[in-house]
């Protein structure tokens, strides 16, 4: 098995996980925010469905100019889902596009033309494409965990399915 097998199966099993989390968003509080600075519900919930998507097509070309990311708020939870299965979807068709080659590939983003990271894309789809996505989960399962939301397993059965 190669690396880009690896990465997919594990797309695959963290996209399961990342569902079993938005389906537990409650449609009625997506404006909710649990700070002034933060995030709404629904802007956290619909960027956690589409940033593995978004930062793929991102490191599809190099060099790449830094992006400006809108925070759009979700209309609904099903808006959410769709958002997930399309741009889980986008995340791993990427994966097999490049293969073991273009994993390897020096990736550039620049700042108004300026290299600011040089790396093998391999480490931005380590960084920036999955452990982006696992952090903005989590952030996730404390806002639904502030709202009294039981949440899922992940990992394993969470406290709320003992």
């Amino acid at each position: 098995m190669n690396y880009s097998d690896l990465l997919i199966a594990e797309l695959k099993r963290e996209a399961q996980a990342t569902r079993r989390v938005l389906e537990r968003v409650p449609e009625d509080k997506l404006s909710w925010k649990p700070h002034e600075k933060s995030m709404s519900l629904g802007q956290l919930a619909l960027h956690t469905a589409s940033v593995i998507g978004g930062v793929a097509e991102l490191l599809n070309e190099s060099p790449r100019e830094v992006p400006d990311v809108p925070l759009s708020e979700a209309a609904s939870l099903g808006e959410i889902l769709s958002a997930l299965d399309k741009y889980a979807a986008i995340a791993e068709n990427k994966l097999l596009a490049w293969g073991e080659a273009g994993l390897m590939e020096t990736w550039t983003l620049t700042r108004e033309g300026v290299p600011v990271i040089q790396v093998p894309r391999m480490e931005m789809v380590r960084t920036i494409m999955l452990n982006h996505w696992y952090h903005h989960r989590g952030q996730l399962t404390v806002y639904l965990r502030l709202l009294g939301v039981p949440l899922p397993g992940i990992y394993g059965p969470s406290a709320d399915e003992f």
